[in-house]
């Protein structure tokens, strides 16, 4: 099925996958844990974490498939691809922090 921007022009969907994959692996993994270690039950932790993927999800989605540049754009400056490249990263690295901290 093929996916389209806002301009209609077609779009590679496997950013959107990969970043849709490694939050359904963050949320699912760690948040149920989280969850039951601050008092909620299982089935709401669950719920939660089910939430919070939706919304990563969603917003990748807006990101990465339909705020994509047309077609006709032309290559997109290497400046501001790295600058999000590395601010992308470090928010990664302190979710991994932040996940590996221990609860109080």
């Amino acid at each position: 099925m093929p996916v389209h921007n806002r301009h209609g022009d077609r779009v590679d969907p496997v950013p959107f996958l990969v970043t849709a994959g490694i939050a359904f692996t963050f949320a699912l993994s760690f948040g149920p844990i989280y969850g039951l270690s601050y008092g909620f039950t299982l089935p709401a932790s669950l719920a939660l974490s089910t939430l919070a993927f939706a919304v990563a999800a969603a917003i990748a989605y807006h990101q990465l498939v339909r705020r994509a540049p047309a077609l006709d754009a032309g290559p997109l400056p290497p400046a501001p691809r790295i600058e999000r490249l590395f601010y992308a990263a470090a928010a990664v690295g302190v979710l991994l922090v932040a996940l590996t901290l221990p609860l109080l």
